[in-house]
């Protein structure tokens, strides 16, 4: 993050960053809040988990689903950089509602598979495209708890499907002749529609695009767009064949990416302790009922939430997002460790312990995607797609490696798995230290720039993005080559800037 000028602040502060705020902010950033709060319920509703058939033809059902929720990010990300997200996400919701009902009256195999498919592509839009928003919004100091509380309910609701699953099967399995998880089908698209009408009417757009209306005044937009031209974060721009290319041209997609992908593969071995608790039973003795198997690892949910929303405030507090990666990745790693090295069976309460561990790293989400909010705020659109672009690869890995470094057959020793688990969060805590390495690289230059521009008040956001420009460093190594001294470097740092920022040429 970029460094700011330090003040004091009010106890109260570490515990609600609003507090010490104007009247007018304050109320406006409570209304930015009561509409996460609801996006958090629909997520947890349904938007993230339903329900997953069981059978020889799961796998396949489930990789229809991931092929839509993975080719529709990246487009779903750029087109609300264009489209307002209060009409692109609601109504993503709303489709995703419909077809998820739609699963209920499938009759045969491709039906779902091809049902799925679409269920998935309506999906993608939601979870990167939220963090984007979220991104649009707010500050340093208060980024990370949205961020992070938005996140929370990828542990949630596992929490809630269960509950929901045990209602559904208990209680409408049979009613009007239809079979428990087609109930499920349609519950899930229930609950989630009001909201996503609701989201018609009260989510925010862009500080750049949302419109007066009963929920936000004008005074309150320009609130919000005064709060993100203090830290420089920069509204939607025209596409260019530059501002295309410089996405792949910058270090950040390179780490920032990397990062996200190993972050969101480094908790496989949660997914053990059900094998090991199942492990226990016997043909004939029964240590576990299925009810003890499916709830007692919902522990793993509980220390997730518990460390996210930790995580959170410990970030925004500091305003550094990497010591909790570093934290969390060197638990995560001990905890591989013991898993791999110890007997299963000789310290049940050692490894029952360990194994809710593995939920020490699983609220480094909203942390990640907060930090690319913040490293790409200079160029919007280049935001939104390493956003997207974190969230995209993390599910095409994901769709294999767990399969291979955790086969069932080897469950629940996976001593393969814990151990590759183990140096995948090594190898997420060198791409936390090399973003921090770039970025505070990237600060360095910017504050030598402004020290070699007398009465310069540029930003450095915009002092990064013109050095990474290709005819500029053409024109600096030509005026390093003509040894003009000052006024070359002046001739080729100021009309880039003029041309892209008018409101310095005057």
């Amino acid at each position: 993050m970029s460094p700011q000028a330090p003040k004091s602040r009010h106890w109260t502060t570490y515990i609600w960053d609003t507090w010490d705020k104007p009247p007018a902010e304050r109320r406006f950033l409570f209304k930015l809040d009561a509409y996460q709060q609801n996006i958090t319920n629909a997520y947890v509703s349904g938007m993230q988990e339903d329900l997953g058939l069981h059978g020889n033809q799961l796998n396949y059902i489930t990789t229809a689903w991931t092929c839509g929720y993975v080719i529709g990010q990246i487009p779903s990300n750029m087109l609300i950089t264009r489209i307002r997200p209060s009409i692109w996400i609601p109504l993503m919701e709303v489709i995703w509602s419909a077809l998820t009902m739609v699963l209920a009256s499938a009759k045969n195999f491709e039906t779902l598979v091809a049902v799925r498919f679409f269920v998935g592509l309506a999906e993608s839009t939601f979870y990167p495209a939220i963090q984007y928003v979220i991104g649009s919004w707010y500050k340093p100091n208060e980024l990370g708890k949205r961020a992070c509380i938005f996140h929370t309910a990828s542990a949630l609701g596992p929490m809630f499907s269960g509950f929901l699953q045990t209602g559904a099967y208990n209680g409408l399995n049979g009613v009007h002749g239809l079979a428990g998880w087609k109930w499920l089908f349609i519950i899930d698209g229930i609950i989630t529609i009001p909201i996503a009408l609701l989201g018609f009417l009260i989510m925010p757009d862009l500080p750049s695009n949302t419109k007066p209306s009963i929920f936000y005044t004008q005074e309150q937009i320009d609130i919000g767009k005064q709060r993100m031209l203090d830290i420089g974060r920069k509204p939607p721009a025209p596409f260019t064949r530059k501002k295309v290319l410089g996405f792949f041209t910058t270090w950040h997609i390179y780490t920032l990416v990397p990062l996200y992908v190993l972050f969101n593969n480094g908790g496989g071995a949660a997914n053990s302790m059900i094998f090991w608790l199942k492990s226990f039973n016997s043909p004939g003795h029964t240590v576990y009922t299925v009810g003890q198997i499916n709830t007692y690892p919902l522990g793993i949910q509980a220390t997730q939430v518990i460390t996210t929303l930790t995580y959170a405030w410990w970030s925004d507090i500091v305003r550094a997002r990497w010591p909790p990666m570093l934290f969390a990745g060197t638990w995560s790693m001990i905890t591989c460790i013991v898993l791999a090295a110890t007997p299963l069976y000789t310290h049940t309460t050692r490894r029952w312990v360990f194994y809710y561990f593995t939920g020490c790293n699983g609220g480094l989400s909203g942390l990640i995607l907060a930090w690319a909010n913040e490293l790409n705020g200079h160029d919007n659109e280049k935001r939104s797609f390493v956003v997207a672009s974190c969230n995209m690869w993390a599910y095409v890995i994901q769709a294999w490696l767990p399969i291979l470094i955790f086969p069932q057959v080897e469950q629940p020793r996976v001593f393969k798995g814990n151990v590759t688990t183990a140096c995948i969060n090594f190898s997420m805590m060198c791409f936390a230290m090399a973003t921090l390495y770039l970025s505070r690289r990237d600060e360095r230059r910017a504050l030598a720039h402004r020290a070699s521009t007398p009465g310069s008040d540029v930003s450095e956001e915009i002092v990064l993005e013109d050095e990474l420009d290709g005819d500029l460093k053409k024109d600096r190594v030509r005026a390093d080559a003509g040894g003009s001294d000052v006024e070359a470097r002046e001739t080729a740092v100021l009309p880039t800037l003029e041309h892209r920022h008018p409101a310095l040429a005057a």
